[in-house]
């Protein structure tokens, strides 16, 4: 019976020891981090103009799940220019929505580019502009799957009412990749380059004049800024943009 009792304490005392040994470590192998998935783009197209939706649907477009971590994953610049100066402001993400919170146009340009627009809710004289190149990136690409790129117009408090049409305006544009700054007679369009399909898109948005006002704002200030948070001080037409009442 004694050998009996031995025999059990024995092995209860094994199988405590067994549950407290410490987890093997784990191999190089195990500690990598999975590689990114390149982003899939393609739900976006459900939300672009239709039969009965000429203008696309920009309300449900920004309520999908899929659509706040798309945009924290490309835009993580610091930004400036939306908030309350001496405080934090908020990151380039959650501007990015609260400049479309009221609902504008998803259109697509070339059956490539989308454009997303909408304005601040309570005060649309600050508007955005989120465009997108569904085209994926090169393969040996180490940048972001996508080029997308933020646009806001704010305007420039201290001067005249947004209700006068020579009030003034900033145009704010934040890349997801770093684009090469244009120089006085530097190259066309190109890798790196503003594209001009954005051009196109930016020209036909700022064009747009202002709701209940029929004012075209006038955007005399443009400042790109890298993901870095490195800014440029550009011309507007820099990027498209044409002064009210241009030919």
């Amino acid at each position: 019976m004694n050998r009996l009792l031995q025999l059990a304490s024995l092995l209860l005392l094994a199988t405590t020891l067994a549950h407290t040994q410490p987890p093997a470590p784990q191999t190089g192998k195990q500690n990598q981090k999975p590689k990114r998935l390149h982003e899939d783009t393609e739900w976006l197209w459900q939300y672009t103009p239709a039969d009965r939706d000429v203008d696309g649907r920009e309300n449900e477009l920004v309520q999908d799940l899929r659509f706040i971590p798309m945009l924290q994953d490309n835009f993580t610049a610091p930004q400036s220019f939306w908030g309350v100066q001496g405080t934090k402001f908020k990151p380039i993400a959650d501007t990015i929505l609260d400049f479309l919170t009221v609902p504008g146009k998803v259109l697509q340009d070339e059956t490539r580019y989308v454009s997303i627009s909408g304005c601040v809710i309570h005060f649309c004289p600050s508007r955005g502009l989120l465009w997108i190149d569904l085209n994926p990136a090169p393969k040996n690409s180490t940048g972001p799957d996508h080029l997308m790129i933020f646009s806001a117009i704010q305007w420039v408090q201290g001067g005249k009412a947004t209700t006068q049409p020579d009030a003034e305006y900033t145009l704010w544009v934040f890349p997801n990749q770093t684009l090469t700054v244009p120089s006085a007679g530097g190259p066309p369009s190109g890798p790196g380059q503003i594209p001009a399909a954005f051009k196109k898109s930016i020209a036909r948005w700022s064009a747009q004049p202002l709701a209940a006002t029929g004012i075209v704002q006038k955007i005399t200030h443009a400042v790109l800024i890298d993901p870095d948070g490195t800014q440029h001080q550009l011309t507007p037409a820099t990027f498209g943009v044409s002064p009210p009442n241009a030919p």
